[in-house]
């Protein structure tokens, strides 16, 4: 079998929805980063979750923030909820699993403290209700969705961000979503720790 078809398929509707969304999602992206920046410059946190592979984005997100990105620099807050699976599981273990990130939120979130609700595929109920507790907390809320869920739409803020992914396959989400987190570390630096060399 022959499978450069396929894999030159998969590349090339990745470039076409690459092409589609930066209209789209450029502003979102830039208004989230001063959210995050803005919060990071006031001493607050940024606190990320997500399912499954969501999962994973976030706690991509959070690896860039308390380590580097593309520069040394010192460390920024920032934490993944889904990442400690001691707690997640406990939590869910109470049968509880719609909460695994709201109760955790009611514990950790601070005032302007920031929630990155990160969603590629069906609506969450445990997403959900992550947003809630972030705004009963007063906390900024930036979620990354997908054309195929408007489930936290809805209870979205006027001064919350959403950006959401014109693509109806879950892969094609994640990459945005990916290249998403990658534009938000760079903005972040930037606004942050000014020059940005990458020679």
């Amino acid at each position: 079998m022959d499978y450069y078809p396929i894999i030159a398929e998969s590349f090339q509707n990745t470039i076409e929805t690459i092409a589609m969304s930066v209209d789209d999602l450029a502003g979102a992206i830039e208004a989230a980063s001063k959210i995050m920046a803005s919060a990071l410059l006031a001493d607050r946190k940024i606190i990320a979750c997500g399912n499954g592979v969501d999962a994973a984005v976030a706690q991509l997100f959070a690896c860039h923030l308390l380590s580097r990105f593309e520069q040394d620099r010192p460390a920024l807050p920032a934490l993944s909820l889904a990442a400690d699976s001691a707690s997640v599981t406990g939590i869910a273990q109470a049968d509880a699993f719609n909460d695994i990130f709201s109760r955790q939120l009611r514990a950790l979130g601070q005032p302007d403290d920031v929630l990155l609700c990160i969603s590629s595929g069906e609506g969450a109920v445990n997403l959900l209700r992550a947003v809630q507790a972030a705004q009963e907390r007063n906390m900024a809320v930036i979620a990354m969705t997908s054309a195929r869920d408007s489930t936290l739409t809805p209870v979205l803020r006027s001064a919350d961000v959403e950006l959401t992914v014109n693509a109806m396959r879950q892969a094609r989400v994640v990459e945005m979503h990916t290249m998403t987190v990658h534009s938000f570390c760079e903005l972040i630096d930037r606004s942050l720790f000014g020059s940005y060399n990458l020679e």
